[in-house]
């Protein structure tokens, strides 16, 4: 049997770099302090990259993208936390949810709605 894809209209943001993100440019304040910084900080939805699992530096290339891993961005999602490359769209899913997804997949699954 096949299935189609319920038609959804979904909220998404094409990243470039920390505070690309709408919902990244609101400065938060320091967790210990209280205190709001004056200067920029990670994002609420994408965050610095990292990967505590692995010993890449922020030097090592990327090896869906080609970019160095300083580039990047890490966000959290449902299934646990993914890269985000420069160029990826964050998606915001039907629970509120927050995704990366590759542009070339984008393209093909998704169009503006006008």
């Amino acid at each position: 049997m096949e299935y189609r894809k319920k038609s959804v209209v979904i909220e998404a943001t094409q990243w470039f770099k920390n505070g690309d993100h709408p919902k990244d440019d609101v400065m938060r304040p320091f967790e210990d302090t209280g205190k709001v910084p004056t200067e920029p900080r990670e994002g609420a939805i994408v965050r610095y990259y990292r990967r505590p699992e692995h010993k890449y530096s922020g030097d090592t290339v990327c090896r869906h993208c080609g970019k160095i891993l300083h580039l990047h961005g890490w966000i959290d999602t449902l299934k646990g936390g993914h890269n985000v490359c420069p160029g990826d769209w964050i998606i915001t899913g039907v629970e509120g949810e927050h995704y990366p997804c590759k542009p070339s997949i984008f393209k093909k699954t998704y169009e503006a709605v006008v």
